[in-house]
This record gives C-alpha cells, structure tokens and sequence, in this order.
C-alpha cells in the first residue's frame, strides 16, 4: 500500500528517534506523535538510562504531545512507531484518543496491534483507532537485528 509523501516523512523521523536510541544502547524503537501537519511529541526508548519500564518510545511521544497541547486527549493526533506497540502502550494510544496509529515492523513477542493481541482494534472501547503498518518495515526491523546482534556479542556501549 502507498502512502502519501508525508506519512513517509513523519516515519522517516520516528526512524531518526529509533537510530538515537540504538546508539543509547536502548533498544531501537522511536516514535513521533503529529498534530496538524507538525511534529509535537517524539520519543524514544529510554528503560535503560532512566530504569523505568515504562519509558517506552510510545510512552515518551505521547506525554510530550499531552504537554505541547496542555491536553490529556489528542484527538487529532497521529502516531508514528517503528515497531508495534506493546500492551501497555496500546492502552496510552486509547486512553489518549489518538486518531491514527502508523508503525513500521510487527512485535511477535509482544505486539498489541495484531501480533498477539490487538487492543487497539477491538470493538470493546468507546475509541477506535485505525492502524496502519509496513511503514518502512525493513528498516525498522534492521535496526532491531542489529542491535540484538550487538547484544548477543556483548559490544552494546552505554
């Protein structure tokens, strides 16, 4: 499926925050929540510097977007993610009423949006989200390998 220039564009970006966070020694996932054609939130993971669980790429994104809009809600809003969201960061997309969900590569181990679960699409909530995935997959799969490749061989730097 193709997309318009700039949703390639806003991944591209979510895929610089991934590439920060390869070279943090995190694992490389990035995110970037878009409002009216601007970026407003980005993130990426931090677990290991802030030895925080939840310090999930998605997670970061969205409170920088809460705190740009001074708003708990982002209607508006969409998401760009290199990699599927986890459980926990499908709920923050719901509990922020994100319109539009975009990620790169799915999470087989746990992946919320099809994967091995999908949250986000189920009709049990009072939102939906729509989702849309493949965006730069390859990509964002790289930089997955290549940091599990690292990390098998012992030479991550922090």
């Amino acid at each position: 499926m193709l997309f318009p220039e700039n949703i390639y564009a806003n991944m591209f970006q979510a895929l610089r925050e991934a590439e920060t966070a390869l070279e943090e020694g995190e694992v490389p996932i990035g995110a970037v929540v878009v409002w009216d054609g601007k970026i407003i939130g980005r993130g990426h993971n931090q677990t290991e510097r802030l030895k925080d669980p939840t310090a999930h790429a998605e997670i970061l994104a969205i409170t920088a977007a809460s705190n740009f809009l001074k708003s708990k809600f982002l209607y508006d809003c969409e998401l760009y993610v290199t990699v599927e969201p986890c459980i926990m960061c499908s709920g923050a997309i719901m509990l922020s009423r994100i319109k539009r969900l975009y990620f790169g590569t799915f999470e087989p181990k746990f992946g919320a949006c099809g994967s091995v679960h999908n949250v986000i699409e189920s009709k049990e909530y009072n939102h939906s989200v729509e989702v849309y995935s493949g965006i730069y997959a390859d990509e964002s799969k790289a930089l997955l390998q290549e940091y599990f490749k690292k990390k098998r061989l012992g030479s991550l730097e922090y």
